[in-house]
C-alpha cells in the first residue's frame, strides 16, 4: 500500500529536527515515500528543503488561527493525504482539528522534552498525545518517560531512532591522512601535529557545553597541545547559554585553545578531520551529532546521560563519562592518549554499528511500516 504523507513543520531553520526531515526529503523518492511538506515559516535551510525533490508548500499561520486550519484542511484534501506527520505538538493539535469528519491520521514525532513548558503548551501537548493516532519516540528512554508522566497506552507508542543519511560523510573527497585536516587546520592556523578536537551542537536548552569548557581548562593544564572547536550557533532566546561559555573560556586565558565557529554547513566534513568528538547534554532525546560522529570514525566521548547510554550500546561504541565530571572525562582523555590505536580500533567498530542501526534507509522503511499499519487498523 502506497501511502501519502504530508509533513509538517514549522519554520526551516537550521536545527536536529530540520536535519532529519532534510535527509527524508532527500531519499523520499528513492526510498518509495510518497510525501510533501507544508511549513508555516521560512529559515536557514529553506532553499535546501525546495530543493530537495519532494514539494514544498508555505502555508503561514497568520494572525487568524481559525483561517489556517480551513487553510490546511483544504489542503490536505486536495492533495490526498492520508497521513498527517507532525514534528510539534502545536501542529498535531492543528492537524487534529483540520482532518476533523476525515479518515486523515495524524501522527506525532516527539523530539524533545516538556521540561520547561508553559501552562498552554502543556494543555496544547495533552490534547495532541491523546488524541494523535500515533505517538512516534526518537529512543525508548524518551517513550518511556512519556508513558509514565502521561499514562498513556502502550500500544499507540512507538520508537523510530532518527536516520542519518551517511552518504554526507561519504561523498567527501578520498584524500590521503596526512591530507584529511588540512583545510580546518588553515583556517585555525594550526600546527600539523596539533590535536583538533571538537564538538557539534548549537547552544540551546538541554546542552551542556560548559561542562566541556571546564574539562579543556583541565586539559590546559596538563599541556598537552590540542585545539578545540565548538560547532553551534548562538540562541537568540537563550543567549546566556553561550555568553557564560565564552566569558569562562577568556575568563580562563583560553580562546587561543578554543575556537567558537558557530552555524557550519560543513560539519561532515570536520567530523572527518577532528582527532576526538566531545559531546555532554543535560537532556537531549537522540544525539544526531554523536550518531554521526561515531559514523565518521572517530573516537567520541560522551556523558552518561540515558540516551547516550542507549544509543552508544551502554558505552560500547563510546567513551561514556561521568556527566557534569570534568575531571573524569580528562581521566579519560589521557588514558586515550596512552591507547590511542585502540580507541581507533573502537571507533572503526562504531562507524559500522552505527550505520547499520541509524541509517535514514531503515529510519525511513519503519516510518513507512507505521504509517500502513494506521491505515489497516
Amino acid at each position: 500500500m502506497k501511502v501519502k504523507i504530508a509533513y509538517l513543520l514549522g519554520s526551516l531553520n537550521r536545527g536536529g529536527t530540520e536535519t532529519l526531515l532534510l535527509d527524508v526529503f532527500r531519499n523520499a523518492k528513492e526510498n518509495h515515500l510518497n510525501a510533501i511538506g507544508i511549513y508555516r515559516k521560512s529559515g536557514a535551510l529553506e532553499t535546501d528543503f525546495l530543493g530537495s525533490g519532494i514539494t514544498m508548500l508555505n502555508l503561514p499561520t497568520g494572525r487568524n488561527t481559525v483561517s489556517y486550519i480551513l487553510k490546511l484542511r483544504r489542503l490536505l484534501l486536495k492533495n490526498d493525504i492520508q497521513v498527517v506527520h507532525a514534528q510539534q505538538p502545536i501542529d498535531a493539535f492543528y492537524a487534529r482539528l483540520a482532518s476533523f469528519g476525515t479518515r486523515i491520521k495524524v501522527v506525532l514525532t516527539f523530539h524533545g522534552y516538556d521540561f520547561n513548558e508553559s501552562k498552554l503548551g502543556t494543555a496544547i501537548l495533552k490534547q495532541a498525545i491523546n488524541h494523535s493516532d500515533a505517538n512516534v519516540f526518537v529512543s525508548d528512554t524518551q517513550r518511556q518517560y512519556y508513558v509514565e508522566k502521561y499514562r498513556l497506552k502502550v500500544e499507540n507508542q512507538h520508537v523510530i531512532y532518527n536516520g542519518i543519511s551517511f552518504d554526507k560523510l561519504d561523498c567527501i573527497p578520498e584524500i590521503s591522512a596526512d591530507q584529511v585536516d588540512i583545510k580546518l587546520r588553515d583556517e585555525l592556523q594550526l600546527n600539523p601535529n596539533t590535536l583538533l578536537l571538537g564538538t557539534v551542537g548549537n547552544f540551546v536548552p538541554g546542552r551542556d557545553q560548559f561542562s566541556l569548557c571546564r574539562f579543556v581548562k583541565l586539559l590546559d593544564e596538563q599541556k598537552v597541545d590540542f585545539h578545540f572547536v565548538f560547532v553551534g550557533k548562538k540562541s537568540e532566546a537563550n543567549p546566556r547559554l553561550y555568553d557564560d561559555c565564552y566569558n569562562f573560556c577568556k575568563a580562563n586565558n583560553l580562546l587561543t585553545k578554543i575556537s567558537f565557529l558557530g552555524s557550519r554547513n560543513d560539519v561532515p566534513s570536520i567530523l572527518k578531520q577532528l582527532d576526538a568528538f566531545f559531546f555532554s547534554t543535560d537532556h537531549d532525546t537522540f544525539g544526531i551529532a554523536v550518531v554521526e560522529a561515531m559514523a565518521a570514525a572517530i573516537p567520541v566521548f560522551v556523558n552518561d546521560w540515558e540516551v547516550m547510554n542507549e544509543i552508544t550500546s551502554s558505552g560500547k561504541y563510546a567513551t561514556v563519562y561521568k556527566t557534569k565530571d570534568e575531571a573524569g572525562l580528562l581521566r579519560e582523555f589521557m588514558l586515550f592518549l596512552q591507547n590511542k590505536k585502540n580507541y581507533e580500533s573502537k571507533a572503526t567498530e562504531a562507524a559500522r554499528f552505527s550505520r547499520d542501526c541509524y541509517s535514514i534507509e531503515k529510519h525511513i522503511e519503519k516510518l513507512k511500516n507505521l504509517y500502513t499499519s494506521l491505515l489497516i487498523f
